[in-house]
């Protein structure tokens, strides 16, 4: 399967998320959808999250040109909310998959969604 099939398949096609991306952890660009393009200074900010989130801690999580209020930041995941929407970034041992959901996606929907993603990314040496 492709990079794009699982941004478009397990991510989007679920209904649960509106826009997403694939990065790996070198800030490389695997799949995005269509339209959705998130600067590389966004991307290594993530990234660099994971291992340092300060950052995102004091400032918030910026992404295609949206603030998120950082709710969770860790070594697993890290999320995001903006009004009524969010964010959800999963790692796994090579990338980064970032998802966007909508209300009236709920965040739990959109973070199962993601991890589980990561989930199965990781379990296949990914």
């Amino acid at each position: 399967m492709s990079w794009q099939q699982y941004v478009d398949s397990n991510l989007v096609g679920t209904g649960k998320i509106a826009r997403a991306a694939i990065y790996g952890l070198d800030g490389s660009l695997w799949a995005t959808t269509q339209g959705f393009s998130p600067a590389a200074p966004e991307v290594a900010a993530l990234t660099k999250g994971f291992t340092d989130a300060s950052g995102l801690r004091a400032s918030g999580i910026h992404l295609a040109g949206v603030k998120y209020f950082t709710l969770r930041a860790d070594d697993r995941a890290i999320y995001g909310k903006q009004g009524q929407n969010g964010v959800c970034v999963a790692k796994t041992k090579q990338a980064i998959i970032i998802g966007v959901y909508e209300s009236p996606v709920q965040a739990g929907e959109a973070n199962k969604v993601v991890e589980g993603l990561a989930d199965y990314l990781i379990g296949v040496n990914y």
